[in-house]
């Protein structure tokens, strides 16, 4: 497999050996499944303040968090991307348009400031940057999807979405714990070499 760059990383430049057709595809379908589960979850509610969408949702982060490690940066908006696209035809199918177009707006804009918080964080300590990357994307996820799913509806979408949010952090918190376990395996980076130290050889 032939490295790519990864020039986003702000302490140094790193290269990843870049996604094979089936990792993207297998990604690809994780967080479809991931996504399309939770927009069918997120309209049952389990009581006044939480859905079961709040449950399943925070696996998202730990996906994107798993091949930003391991891959870099822009494969994991690649897949994000692709993610988005597949997970909003299906789940205009199993939900209604307006909780599929939130749905799918909610995802990317969270997705893709987990992928940058994440990268900005990489070489800080382990739990930093899905913790904080997590947290950025729960609480942008909640406040999009909500407001453009159940705004002017009947629903109390906004005791919905606190509590929505409260489940979404501490599921995230326990997130922690799967990631540190695949570190030094699934998340491990394919290939982690300066650019720099490249250029000498």
């Amino acid at each position: 497999m032939r490295p790519v760059p990864e020039p986003s990383s702000p302490s140094r430049s790193r290269v990843y050996v870049s996604m094979t057709p089936p990792q993207f595809l297998l990604a690809v379908l994780a967080m479809g499944v991931v996504v399309v589960g939770s927009n069918i979850l997120v309209q049952y509610p389990i009581s006044h303040w939480l859905t079961w969408g709040g449950l399943s949702y925070p696996v998202a982060f730990l996906v994107t968090d798993v091949l930003n490690r391991r891959f870099g940066a822009p494969a994991a908006r690649r897949v994000a991307v692709a993610g988005f696209v597949a997970a909003l035809i299906v789940s205009a199918w199993v939900a209604t348009p307006r909780i599929a177009a939130a749905s799918g707006l909610a995802y990317l804009c969270a997705q893709l400031a987990d992928i940058h918080v994440f990268d900005r964080l990489r070489d800080q300590r382990w739990w930093r940057a899905p913790l904080i990357g997590g947290v950025a994307g729960a609480v942008l996820d909640t406040c999009v999807f909500f407001s453009v799913a159940f705004a002017g509806t009947s629903v109390h979408w906004v005791a919905l979405a606190l509590g929505d949010l409260a489940v979404k952090l501490a599921v995230n918190v326990t997130m922690l714990a799967p990631f540190r376990a695949m570190m030094w395996n699934l998340a491990r980076p394919a290939t982690a070499t300066p650019v720099a130290a490249q250029q000498n050889i």
